[in-house]
């Protein structure tokens, strides 16, 4: 049960949302393209998880020590993600834009119910950050993955740019956070 009140509903017709409709529809009918369409769905679907975990495996086996560790605080990190997300989309309720913004659709069906914040993007922020601490060359990749990753929910018609945005934020304290801890756990090794 949860210990938060739940916030109205947001009505998205509001003319604070109108340029946040405007690009989700935009993005959204770019994404309709099968090309472009099959792209942000493999990359959505590699921001699943699979992805990281491939990540946090390969630092984990090929790193020794040092790796592990850095493994360790990239899937704590996403744990801690996982259910702040989940707390807050069951906190805020806000529909997903191809259940009520005319014109998107959603190119893939959607994990969960409910759009604010993407955790798709909150999980690759904050991974990305931790690991480009620990391991600064493999900055290019992950800032690149991330990026589309963010990019995907979008277009794809599950997020709103605001959701992606905040995400954006939030995932950024939470990696820059957890990346403050790493002299701590340099002292393990």
């Amino acid at each position: 049960m949860s210990m938060l009140p739940t916030l109205p509903t947001p009505d998205i017709s509001a003319p604070r949302f109108a340029l946040d409709r405007r690009v989700c529809v935009a993005a959204n009918r770019w994404g309709a393209r099968r090309a472009v369409g099959l792209f942000f769905s493999a990359i959505s679907r590699l921001g699943d998880g699979i992805f990281w975990y491939a990540l946090m495996a390969v630092l984990a086996l090929v790193g020794g020590q040092h790796g592990a560790i850095a493994a360790t605080q990239m899937a704590l990190t996403g744990l801690t993600a996982l259910m702040l997300y989940r707390v807050l989309k069951r906190w805020t309720r806000r529909p997903r834009p191809y259940r009520v913004c005319p014109g998107v659709i959603a190119h893939i069906p959607p994990l969960d119910e409910f759009s604010f914040p993407s955790g798709h993007t909150l999980q690759a922020v904050s991974f990305s950050i931790v690991a480009i601490a620990w391991y600064p060359p493999l900055a290019a990749l992950l800032i690149g993955f991330t990026t589309l990753v963010a990019a995907s929910r979008v277009i794809l018609g599950l997020h709103y740019p605001s959701d992606v945005l905040a995400a954006m934020l939030i995932g950024s304290i939470l990696g820059g956070g957890s990346a403050c801890l790493i002299p701590l756990a340099t002292r393990i090794i």
